[in-house]
Parts: C-alpha cells; structure tokens; sequence
C-alpha cells in the first residue's frame, strides 16, 4: 500500500472503481489525467498499471508519481493494443469527451477482458430542473461547465447507456450509481449524478 494514499480521502468515483478491479491485474486508464486513479489502484490493489493522456502537462504529473503513461489520443491510439492485451480497460469522467464514443468503448472490449466507464448522468433531477425552469443548459456537481467551456461532445443517461449496452451487445457485469450523498439504489437515471458500470463483450 502505499503511504501517502488515504482511502478515506478518495473520490467516491475512484473508490467504487478500485472496488470492481481485482488486485494485480493489468489495468489502462483512458485519459488518465494527472493519475489520482492509477495511483491509488496501484497502491491498494498492486494493478500493473498504464495510462494515455493527451496532456503534456498531466503526463508530467503521472510521472511524477511514477506511473507508465502514454501521450495519445482516446480516438485514434487504441489500434496499436493486441486483442485481450490488459484485465481491465477504464474510461473515467471521459468518455463523454471523445469523439467516437461507441468506435473506442468497442476498441475498448477488444483490448480488455473487462471495461469499466463512469459518466456523469445529464438527467439527473437537478439537471432536469435547470433545463424546466431555467430555460438553460444545466451545471451541476457533475458537469460543471458553461455550456462555452464544456469539453463534454456527448450527453448521456444512465437510461441511454443500459440502451446502448442492449443494442450492441454488451453484457453489464456491475454498475454503481453515485451522488453527492453516497450510493444510490433506486431511480438512478432520477438521482445520481455519476454512473459507473463493468462491461465485457463475449
């Protein structure tokens, strides 16, 4: 374990990952950003963990930390990874970001054994509200920007997602739904701000 990480001081986001990771496995993190997340993986679960950043800035930080992280781009880096190569392939709070969303959760399952994807739920009920009474584009806890500044390209449900998984395929192994008052059992798609789901293809 390592010393300098508190478990009580994790994100909640992280913390319901590392609880779907089995220790030791091989584990990519998709946009990694500066590592908090493989590096708590790496110090409490022992994963063998990698990373692609497309800041230069946040790949800095994750050698800081003594983490293997690539520079690349989610969209067009995950061709040169063999079939089957890592236990686990995440996607954080990034999915939402690249371009091709269903083309890399795809490239995704053909890396990984397991897929683990967390999103921040655009229907949440805060969010429904703002778009009802407000006539404008929703901020919340979970998508905090202006709608100017978001690097957010899609907007997406927990009901969207579920959909997606049945359309192509995709079997859901766990999921884990979050807000800011812990984990939420009942009306996901209503209350959490954040989704979290394990996905495999057979």
């Amino acid at each position: 374990m390592t010393a300098d990480v508190k478990k009580e001081d994790l994100r909640p986001d992280h913390k319901a990952i590392g609880e779907m990771v089995e220790e030791g496995a091989s584990v990519l993190d998709l946009g990694c950003g500066s590592g908090e997340l493989l590096y708590y993986l790496s110090g409490y679960k022992g994963v063998r963990a990698s990373g692609i950043e497309i800041s230069e800035e946040a790949i800095y930080k994750c050698v800081e930390k003594g983490l293997s992280v690539s520079h690349g781009d989610i969209d067009t880096g995950l061709t040169e990874y063999p079939d089957g190569m890592f236990d686990y392939v995440i996607f954080n709070q990034t999915m939402q970001q690249v371009h091709r969303p269903k083309e890399a959760i795809l490239e995704a399952l053909r890396i990984g054994r397991k897929v683990i994807i967390g999103f921040p739920n655009f229907c949440h009920i805060n969010s429904r509200l703002q778009l009802f009474f407000g006539g404008h584009v929703p901020i919340t806890h979970s998508l905090p920007y202006t709608w100017y500044a978001t690097p957010n390209l899609h907007f997406l449900s927990v009901r969207d997602f579920i959909k997606f998984c049945q359309e192509t395929g995709i079997t859901i192994e766990k999921k884990k739904f979050l807000n800011d008052s812990g984990e939420v059992k009942f009306w996901p798609n209503l209350l959490a701000l954040n989704a979290i789901f394990q996905i495999s293809k057979i």
